[in-house]
């Protein structure tokens, strides 16, 4: 091969380099474009297999808290509703109590006290209606661990006339998300052992006791909560009272008995002795698990009943009927008396609940701000892995263009030179 085959095929050979560099350089500032445009360092995974799989994950991490958020949202405006809820059942049980206390005012007649049971019963529908209450969609906002679409119905025969219907118990919150409802059942319904929840009526709401005998009774005190027999109701009978002539001298027999379904059998007994004076005060022990007092002008023949209360509908229940039907004052103070101190358990058991809500609503939040905490930092994974720092894509592609332009005049002056040029 002679010499200028060897020069022709160096010539051949430096423009194809010089024409493949420059195709390398365009093709370079072609994608330092298409980063600068996209933001993007990794625009497709293969520019980075590990970038692109990091951006990836940590994106789909993202996602998960965004979803996880979404659904706290919900759960914290159905617990909020509830809380809500419960703040007006506060406000219409403390309603309900301030017309049950008035109604023990001596002036009100039997007519006044029927209107004072009327209003008692449009609280008493509140009350209600709210403890059936539904969140935006549609469920109950205290179903408990599960119930139905209405978790209280009622009033039911027989006893006991207000049923839970649902899986009592508080659903469980966890890392990242709260329950949508509260435990219905502990904050309306009474347990006998526990909440010790009972209303005692003479002689059937004080029919047969004339106005100027007063007789009644003090709340009922669970005094062995092992030996309570939960839903029993009971009858007591005063059969004899003696009153001495010195103190200490006065005594008592009364006899108690089951009511149906308890299979408590009649029992006499005898209360220890009292001052012999009116009123008269007598210790009743002779119920299983339970002790209340008889006071006032008691005779033989006197009849009193204790029924446990199922539910804070129950006790409203009792106060509306035995204000509503009491014939003389004596008989609207048993019942006011025994209203207000039930009604303050209920209202103790609806506070417990709704600062169970609150303490919801404040781990809602502290969920909501780790979150935030681990999107910012999930954020900042998939931007390192994935974004483009723009400072240094700038440069890169000022400097890629600088040289592209350089490289494409070089080529340029260098494709002029020919031998043909200087052969005249």
């Amino acid at each position: 091969m002679s010499t200028s085959s060897f020069l022709r095929l160096g010539s051949a050979n430096t423009y194809d380099n010089a024409l493949r560099n420059l195709q390398n350089r365009q093709t370079s500032l072609s994608d330092l474009q298409e980063n600068l445009t996209s933001g993007k360092k990794v625009v497709r995974a293969s520019d980075d297999p590990t970038g692109a799989a990091q951006a990836e994950r940590a994106q789909n991490r993202l996602e998960r808290v965004k979803t996880d958020q979404r659904a706290l949202e919900m759960q914290r405006n159905s617990i909020a509703t509830a809380e809500s809820t419960l703040s007006d059942v506060t406000d219409a049980l403390q309603s309900f109590r301030e017309l049950v206390a008035s109604a023990g005012n001596g002036s009100h007649t039997a007519a006044d006290r029927k209107s004072i049971a009327t209003q008692l019963t449009g609280l008493r529908d509140q009350v209600f209606a709210m403890a059936n209450r539904t969140d935006t969609n549609g469920l109950p906002l205290f179903s408990a661990l599960g119930s139905a679409l209405a978790p209280f119905v009622g009033p039911q025969t027989p006893a006991p006339d207000y049923t839970f219907q649902g899986l009592p118990g508080q659903p469980a919150s966890s890392e990242f998300a709260i329950p949508f409802s509260l435990d219905g059942d502990r904050a309306f319904m009474f347990e006998s052992t526990i909440d010790q929840t009972y209303d005692v009526k003479v002689d059937a709401n004080m029919a047969l006791i004339p106005a100027n005998r007063a007789v009644g009774t003090d709340s009922v005190v669970v005094s062995n909560p092992a030996a309570v027999v939960a839903g029993d109701a009971y009858k007591i009978t005063v059969t004899n009272v003696t009153l001495g002539s010195t103190p200490a001298t006065g005594s008592a027999t009364y006899t108690v008995e089951g009511i149906a379904p308890s299979t408590f059998p009649l029992t006499t007994l005898t209360a220890p002795d009292f001052p012999y004076n009116l009123p008269v005060k007598i210790s009743v022990t002779g119920i299983p698990g339970l002790s209340l007092n008889l006071t006032g002008d008691i005779r033989a023949g006197d009849t009193f009943t204790v029924e446990p209360s199922a539910s804070i509908f129950s006790v409203l229940d009792s106060a509306i009927a035995g204000i509503g039907s009491a014939a003389t004052g004596n008989a609207a103070n048993q019942a006011v008396g025994q209203a207000l101190a039930n009604i303050d358990k209920g209202m103790g058991k609806v506070s417990a609940v709704r600062g169970q809500a609150g303490d919801l609503l404040n781990r809602a939040d502290r969920i909501t701000a780790n979150q935030n905490k681990r999107s910012i930092q999930l954020e900042d994974d998939r931007s390192r892995a994935e974004d483009l720092d723009m400072i240094k894509g700038v440069a890169d592609f000022q400097n890629q263009q600088t040289g592209y332009q350089a490289a494409l005049q070089s080529y340029a002056q260098v494709q002029q030179l020919s031998l043909f040029k200087y052969i005249g």
